[in-house]
């Protein structure tokens, strides 16, 4: 049995004042944005990436537009260290993209990671020390005042050796396992950090808060986050960035209602990638404000680009149903919503809404590389004739007529259903060709000739079954009433032509397609369907009602 009584609340909430982020609706302003894929995402991988794959995610995180890049632990490994190194000794670095590397507050590692940023264009020098009432207690058993003379020193080395070195340095500070610490201990280290550091107009200096491990709700993170912004000293020349990891499942709610408190940065990883549950997802966080209007300034424009390049240098899987970019993300399968959908996308060709509100679909998947046909109406055994009917039209051209499209649709999901597969556009295609389209039976109509006179029109028309032609002479109120009127006297079959729609096809000039659909009822009220094409439109039309024709006599054949 489970025993949910050895757990305890380990965090420490801001006082109660701190709740002015509530009533912000939505975030308005983009934070800037920090990938930290290549050492917070990379430790976290089975097998970490080569050189030649760090390299070249490197230039991905470039394409998305990140201008802050957390490159590795330099000092933690030689790949780590050679990854830099080659980053600035093959000037791959663009003058407007800023380098960041972490380090512990240790003299010899920060004196390593100095020399591996030598030469960079620009660079952030981001050290830490945890702080957490755990991490004292446990693991350093040290007191408060011993704790925070680590990361006063470490302060004091890192702008020490920057005077030393040459190079664009910034500073981050982080008081890691900041969410299991008390409040004004955590504001108390951060601010002796900043007053070594000195911030100033020209010397802005980051404070990190790491939700190292969540421990609560994102409610009282952000009440953390809003009590650090209203009294860290020097706050006009300090960067708020937050860290958010995912153990609760709530990292990019963390991020987001942080940023209502007063973060201005964030740092996180594509895809959410990080140790343990992984880090907030910057992906998610960022689309998320491009649904609400806000340009996040990172171009997620071919997704699918970004998951093959992910999954191909980290080895990890973008799972089907993670927000924006899982294979399955905007697939409709069920029936309803599908024609929910499918009649949003036609008010909004009808309408020319310039806002997006489409049913079920809360951004447009083009956006992000995604089609409609492939990514959004998909086909399986519980799709209906609203999603069916929105595929035939948009991918093939084909406008069926509503209770057709409903017959489809039910032999489609007959199929899939038999097969347990899902079906593809192309096999939604072959499904209607081979049951409605231009069917070639016995019967044919080899030749017919049409004469006018008032409102009717007379039809001679010939017929051809098993080699054996007959020409039947009738009238009808139209051309296709003559010719269905000929088709009744050939053939002794007792119908009504109940349904019939045309329309033209995509095509050019004289060479344009006309599409038929015709619905043939009998007596017993079943409707059998046709459908037909051709460049000259009464051929279109006698195809389609021979093809019903077909479809209703087919137990006799």
């Amino acid at each position: 049995m489970m025993d949910a009584s050895k757990y305890s609340v380990g965090y420490f909430p801001a006082k109660k004042e701190y709740n002015k982020w509530v009533v912000k609706d939505h975030i308005t302003s983009v934070p800037i944005w920090c990938s930290v894929d290549m050492r917070d995402g990379n430790q976290s991988l089975i097998i970490p990436m080569s050189l030649e794959e760090k390299l070249e995610y490197f230039k991905v995180l470039l394409k998305v537009g990140f201008k802050e890049i957390e490159v590795g632990f330099p000092a933690a490994s030689d790949t780590e260290y050679e990854f830099l190194r080659t980053l600035i000794d093959q000037k791959m670095i663009p003058d407007d993209v800023t380098v960041q590397v972490l380090t512990q507050c240790r003299e010899h590692i920060i004196r390593k990671t100095f020399d591996a940023c030598k030469g960079a264009p620009n660079a952030i020098i981001h050290f830490y020390n945890s702080v957490s009432v755990a991490q004292r207690e446990q693991v350093f058993r040290m007191s408060k005042d011993e704790i925070k003379t680590i990361a006063v020193e470490g302060a004091s080395m890192i702008k020490k050796l920057a005077d030393e070195y040459e190079g664009n340095f910034r500073f981050e500070y982080s008081p890691e396992s900041f969410t299991g610490t008390e409040m004004d201990y955590a504001l108390e280290v951060c601010n002796a950090v900043l007053d070594v550091l000195s911030p100033s107009e020209s010397n802005n200096v980051i404070i990190n808060l790491p939700v190292t491990v969540e421990m609560s709700s994102p409610h009282v993170y952000a009440s953390q986050v809003e009590f650090m912004s209203e009294n860290l000293k020097y706050r006009e020349h300090v960067t708020l960035s937050v860290h958010p990891h995912n153990d609760r499942g709530t990292g990019v709610a963390d991020a987001e209602l942080a940023l209502l408190a007063g973060a201005q940065r964030v740092e996180g990883t594509l895809f959410g990638n990080g140790e343990r549950t992984g880090n907030v997802d910057i992906i998610t966080l960022a689309m998320n404000m491009y649904s609400h209007g806000v340009d996040p300034k990172l171009d997620f424009s071919d997704m699918t680009y970004l998951v093959e390049q992910y999954e191909k240098c980290t080895r990890m899987q973008v799972h089907d149903r993670s927000p924006y970019a899982g294979a399955l993300v905007f697939a409709a399968f069920s029936g309803s919503h599908q024609d929910a959908i499918a009649k949003g996308m036609k008010y909004r060709e009808s309408t020319g809404a310039k806002k997006w509100s489409v049913p079920y679909i809360p951004i447009d998947p083009a956006d992000i590389g995604r089609t409609y046909d492939a990514d959004v109406i998909r086909v399986n055994s519980q799709s209906g004739k609203g999603g069916i009917g929105y595929l035939m039209e948009h991918t093939y051209g084909y406008n069926l007529p509503s209770k057709m499209r409903e017959h489809l649709s039910y032999l489609c999901k007959s199929v899939s259903d038999r097969e347990h597969k899902e079906l593809k556009a192309e096999e939604v295609l072959n499904i209607f060709v081979e049951n409605y389209l231009n069917i070639r039976s016995g019967l044919t109509v080899s030749e017919f000739d049409f004469m006018r006179e008032n409102n009717v029109v007379r039809i001679n028309v010939t017929f051809c079954k098993d080699g054996i032609e007959t020409r039947i002479e009738t009238e009808g109120n139209g051309s296709l009433s003559a010719i269905n009127n000929a088709l009744r006297e050939y053939s002794g079959e007792e119908y009504t032509l109940q349904v019939f729609t045309q329309h033209s096809m995509q095509g050019d000039g004289s060479r344009s397609v006309a599409a038929s659909y015709i619905g043939l009822q009998r007596t017993d009220g079943e409707i059998y369907w046709g459908a037909g094409t051709d460049t000259d439109v009464m051929r279109a039309n006698t195809n389609a009602l021979l093809s019903a024709f077909h479809n209703m006599t087919r137990e006799e054949h």
